[in-house]
């Protein structure tokens, strides 16, 4: 059902909108931003040639503007004359929403600096989609993609590896083997969630333990979310009383207070207190 949606409706203000496109399958997209694309008199993109594809799909003829990692600085002053002169500006990505892992945070902080408005258009995330996926805890932490140096990603694991929430990245297949040990060392115990080309034809889902990541068989192309759960439970498991101890509890029944056999007994092994209690309280009984 699609709720309180005019498609005669052209009216929009103007500003700059950030609008989220399909991490894959074209279909993904929303009727709003297409009608914001349309309405749009120029649209920041990364790559013209990925954008058009999906321009020509939906027919929409605004304006391309390249704006990328490398030429987003450069393109700073004339974009913002643009919005200040009234023009209706939607800034989108190669796939997903802009911003995030993605050119944009420079532009849009720009625009806070300007009072000029910017609407979010929200739409598909490859990071959102990971972790509904994963059966992990939806608290989670977003780290996106490994940077360059071995230094830094060794260091950071290291931080993250102490968070106790699922924790998010990007990574090409290619370099995932480069850093398995460092994912094995840090996340030890963790299970791992790995999604390949989400929403395309040969999408691809791997389920596996940490441990397990150097036995991974991917397809070298495409990039990868992967989701690692959070700290598994630490907590000791339950033990029951043996007959050693129940010899020892015996000896001590009338000698002791149940609290004091409680802390001796529990101390070096992992039976739970209610059940000394429990086996305490029914040697008094019987006396």
């Amino acid at each position: 059902m699609v709720i309180n949606y005019n498609p005669n409706n052209k009216k929009i203000k103007k500003g700059l909108y950030i609008v989220s496109t399909p991490i894959g399958n074209l279909r993904d997209i929303t009727l709003r931003a297409i009608d914001t694309l349309n309405m749009s008199e120029f649209i920041l993109c990364e790559d013209t040639r990925v954008s058009k594809v999906l321009l020509e799909k939906y027919d929409i003829k605004s304006k391309l503007i390249s704006n990328h990692k490398f030429n987003e600085k450069k393109n700073i002053s004339k974009i913002l004359d643009y919005l200040k002169n009234g023009s209706i500006i939607s800034m989108i990505s190669d796939a997903g929403t802009p911003g995030i892992s993605d050119p944009g945070t420079i532009l849009v902080n720009e625009c806070i600096k300007n009072n000029i408005d910017i609407i979010p258009i929200p739409g598909p995330s490859s990071v959102t989609s990971a972790i509904s996926l994963s059966g992990f805890s939806e608290k989670f932490f977003f780290y996106g993609f490994f940077p360059e140096k071995k230094k830094v990603i060794e260091n950071d694991l290291k931080i993250l590896s102490n968070l106790n929430y699922s924790i998010v990245f990007f990574i090409s297949s290619k370099k995932i083997k480069k850093i398995t040990l460092d994912l094995k060392k840090n996340f030890s115990g963790r299970s791992i969630f790995i999604c390949r080309e989400m929403t395309k034809y040969y999408e691809e889902f791997k389920r596996l333990e940490v441990e397990n990541l150097d036995r991974l068989n991917l397809e070298l192309k495409g990039e990868l979310t992967i989701v690692i759960s959070g700290k598994k439970d630490e907590k000791k498991t339950s033990q029951n009383l043996s007959e050693s101890d129940k010899r020892i509890i015996k000896k001590m029944i009338n000698k002791l207070s149940i609290k004091e056999i409680i802390s001796i007994i529990s101390e070096n092994n992992k039976i739970a207190k209610k059940e000394i209690y429990n086996y305490c309280l029914g040697l008094k009984n019987e006396n």
